[in-house]
Formats: C-alpha cells, structure tokens, sequence
C-alpha cells in the first residue's frame, strides 16, 4: 500500500514514522516532507496549497490512501479537490474544516447548539471593536478570526494590550481579517481532547496538555507549541462524559445538520473550570506538538484506522495504548517565535540510537548533501515515554543535552503541572 503525507512538521514526521510500523506499506511519500521524514520516507518537493500538481503526483505514483497533516489545505478544501477524483483522503471536507478556519463558525455553531463557551463579541472593525473595550473586563481574550499558526491570540491585561492586540490583527498580522472576536477570560486549566472520526462513529484518540507560551512558567508571546505531554492530569469518567455530550456530539450534529459530516482527527481545545469543560477552540487535524506525544503510545495498526475512517468502518477497530506517560520538548530556533536565523547546521544528529521509548521527530529541518539544516522555527520534537512525567522528562533533557546544538533554545519546565 502507498500512503501520502501532506506537510512538513513533526506531526507529519510522527505520522509516517507510525504509518511506516504497518505491514501493509510498501511505500510513504511525504509531501515536501523535512531531513527526518527523508530518512523513512520518499520527500516529494511540491507546493501543497496548488492542489492540481498534488492530484497529478498522487494519481501518476498510484497513491491508495492521502493524510492531510496541516490544517492550511483542509481549510482550502483538498480533501473536496482529491475526492472529486475518487482519491481516498483521510481529513474533513471544506464545510467541516470550518471549526479552525473560522473561529466566528465554531462560536456560533456553540450558540446554536448550547455549547459551553466563553462569552463573545464579534466584530468587523477596529472603531466597533475599541468602542466595546471601554467597558470590558479583564483579562479578556483577543482573537483574530482566521488561521493563524497558532500564534493570532492575545490573553490582555488591560485596555493598552487589547488596543494594540486589534490594531495587529486587522493590520493583517495574520493575513487579512474581516472579522476581530473578543471573549472573556475562563480562569481554569487548559486541555487537549482528541476524537478520531469516520462521519457516523466516534473514538477518543487520548488526551495531551501543550504549552503555547515561549518562556518558562507560560510566560510570553504564543507560540505554535514549545511542548506537551499525555494524558492530561484532568482527564477522568466523568469528565470525558461531559467533553463528549456537551461538547463534542453537538459539534457534530450541527456539522451534519448543515450536511456535511466530520472525517478525520478532531481535536478540541478546552478550558477545564472547576470540572466543567469549555470549548475555547477547535483543530481539524491532530495537533503539534501533541501529534508527536500521543502516537508513540499507540499499540493499534495506525493505517488500519485511517482505512476504517475513510471506509466508514470505525466501529470495527479496537483502538489500543501503551499505558505509559509521555512528554514532548521542542527545541526551537534561537529567537523563536520571532525573528531567527535559518540553515544552521545541527551536527552530531546521526548519532542519536532511538529506542522503543525515545523518539525524535524532525519539524523545521533539510536536509543537504548529507548535512541536516534548522530552516523553521521550531526545529526538533524531543519525545520520552515513561512510567512518569519527571523520568519522561529528564530523559528529553539528556538527549537534548547529548545534541548539544547551540543554534536552539527550548524550555526547561515542559509538564511542570503535573511534575512539580
């Protein structure tokens, strides 16, 4: 069987790593793909968002089956493109890419169907926008409406942070904005909860906890994720009741009500407030770093599950784990998330051995003339599986420091939640 794999990060590099553990492979093409994913993996240098020259390299390599990892062209609707030529694809269609391209659909599918949420506003332009903030309370939550890396929101402190954080984002600091959404702050605990779906059945796909912020003690400007760790301290019985009944299934009757369905990995964002769960956003494809932190753990045949997604046979599989903890360490670029260098060479790669409980999934690297180059922000995914957090932990950190790379930063304290 041949798989492609659409992006270039250390999601789509853990995916065609666990892709490749299946029997059924016989070929992965990573498309473009970065220096880990050439390793195991055929790199394909192609424009992903020129959807055209996608569908001629899948159709002439005879590809069975098409996983989108970045949420750029599901938003863009590759999934429809593809599917038009009776090409498997495992990712949500256009409609239902919605949930992260729009943050204004998901709030109103929330008021919709009675969906716990922060209180918003929603507005078109700056003056409506400054205007409502002269009786705000704060902190409040500033957000630009459309994609944004990860990076386009702002937790405010007062009406200064909120100016300029409105002023950013409708000077097009994320690219254009029609819209700005300004929410309350919810004072909880934040949580990552994954369903995997096939457009009738549900399966959770674990729970992870990321830390946006770049500085320690999630401090400074957001980030697209400096680390995680699985499974979040919150989850319980209970609790995964309330996500997937308040929350989730709403979610996708409302998709279905609008008549589409939801195919693919959905991940909800959550703010946990005295055990009573809030959607704060949602991501149409697996989250990075928590892509990096969860699959590891995964004992079941991952193909066998897309397969079943894309056949509408979910209900079939048994979706097993290892029960072990485990905990992700970026090492980013110095600078990071701001202005860095890129093609730094980062020696002394080759000799890492990894093992059935230490991984090290590629993001922003090349690979040239045998050399391997930093040329992204967020450079390598340093990940440890472990009977706890604090050995998971102090193991990414003798790795990192085995690297001993001094083009990077990363933070020290990643899971300093459940940790300390």
């Amino acid at each position: 069987m041949k798989i492609a794999i659409i992006g270039s990060g250390g999601r789509e590099h853990a995916l065609a790593a666990t892709i490749l553990k299946s029997p059924t492979i016989s070929e992965i093409f990573c498309i473009p793909g970065n220096a880990g994913t050439s390793k195991i993996a055929t790199n394909v240098e192609l424009d992903i968002n020129k959807f055209d020259k996608v569908h001629e390299f899948v159709n002439k390599n005879s590809v069975d089956l098409v996983v989108v990892g970045p949420e750029q062209p599901l938003v863009n609707g590759i999934v429809d493109y593809l599917e038009k030529f009776k090409i498997k694809v495992f990712g949500p269609n256009k409609i239902a890419a919605q949930l992260e391209g729009s943050k204004i659909f998901t709030k109103k599918l929330c008021q919709e169907y009675n969906i716990p949420t922060a209180n918003f506003g929603i507005f078109e332009n700056r003056i409506d926008a400054k205007k409502f903030l002269e009786n705000t309370k704060y902190p409040n939550v500033i957000k630009a409406d459309n994609l944004a890396a990860g990076k386009g929101v702002y937790i405010c402190n007062n009406e200064q942070e909120s100016l300029m954080a409105v002023e950013e984002i409708f000077d097009g600091k994320f690219g254009e904005a029609k819209n700005v959404l300004i929410e309350e702050f919810l004072n909880g605990e934040e949580m990552s909860y994954f369903i995997i779906s096939d457009g009738i059945n549900i399966k959770s796909f674990e729970t992870a906890q990321d830390h946006k912020r770049v500085l320690e003690g999630d401090n400074g400007k957001n980030t697209g994720g400096m680390g995680a760790y699985s499974p979040s301290r919150l989850i319980s019985n209970d609790l995964e009741d309330k996500i997937l009944n308040k929350i989730i299934k709403p979610t996708l009757k409302g998709l279905s009500n609008l008549g589409t369905e939801y195919k693919g990995f959905l991940y909800a964002g959550l703010m946990i407030v005295e055990n009573e769960p809030y959607l704060i956003e949602y991501n149409v494809r697996m989250g990075d770093p928590e892509c990096q932190t969860i699959l590891p753990k995964l004992k079941t045949d991952l193909v066998k599950i897309l397969e079943a997604c894309c056949n509408k046979k979910l209900e079939d599989v048994n979706i097993e784990w290892i029960n072990k903890k485990s905990l992700c360490v970026v090492l980013c670029s110095k600078g990071y998330p701001d202005n860095y260098q890129k093609n730094i060479l980062i020696d002394n790669l080759e000799n890492f051995n990894q093992d059935k409980n230490n991984f090290i999934f590629h993001a922003g690297t090349k690979k040239e003339k045998d050399k391997i180059y930093a040329n992204g922000g967020r450079v390598l995914n340093f990940i440890s599986l472990s009977d706890d957090f604090l050995k998971a932990r102090n193991d990414v950190h003798k790795s990192i420091e085995k690297l001993n790379w001094n083009g990077g930063f990363y933070r020290k304290d990643i899971g300093f939640k459940v940790i300390d």
